[in-house]
């Protein structure tokens, strides 16, 4: 396999471990020094507070995985994971189609830095644009 592709790899078994979901085998595919930014510029030290903020903002979700494209820089390769998330709000409404983009730097096999987009914010705050 090429240096590319298991980046790919990690990616992938990162988000696989993420959406079980179990925090502690995601973190297995993440550097100690990570660095993860949601939407809104939050910033979430651990894959564990990744889990927990799901965790307030839906009463479960899931990615249906779209592709995956990368490219190589000097020290790290970039992965971008792009699909839509589907799952169910609090108050137990059902919702799909709600795109998302995650950005991943991978070095010396371990995700050194996550960046993650998605519509929820959108659609919490103008829902009429959801069913559109």
């Amino acid at each position: 396999m090429s240096e590319m592709n298991e980046a790919v790899q990690i990616v992938s078994d990162f988000l696989a471990a993420s959406m079980a979901p179990d925090p502690v085998k995601a973190a297995t595919y993440m550097s100690d020094d990570v660095r993860i930014t949601f939407t809104g510029g939050r910033h979430m030290p651990t894959p564990q507070d990744i889990t927990a903020f799901n965790g307030s903002r839906y009463a479960w979700v899931k990615k249906a995985l779209g592709q995956f494209d990368w490219t190589e820089r000097d020290d790290h390769t970039v992965v971008y994971s792009n699909g839509t998330l589907y799952g169910e709000w609090p108050d137990g409404s059902s919702f799909s189609g709600n795109r998302y983009l995650d950005r991943f730097e991978v070095r010396s096999g371990k995700i050194t830095r996550m960046d993650v987009w998605n519509d929820s914010a959108e659609w919490l705050l103008a829902p009429e644009i959801a069913r559109a």
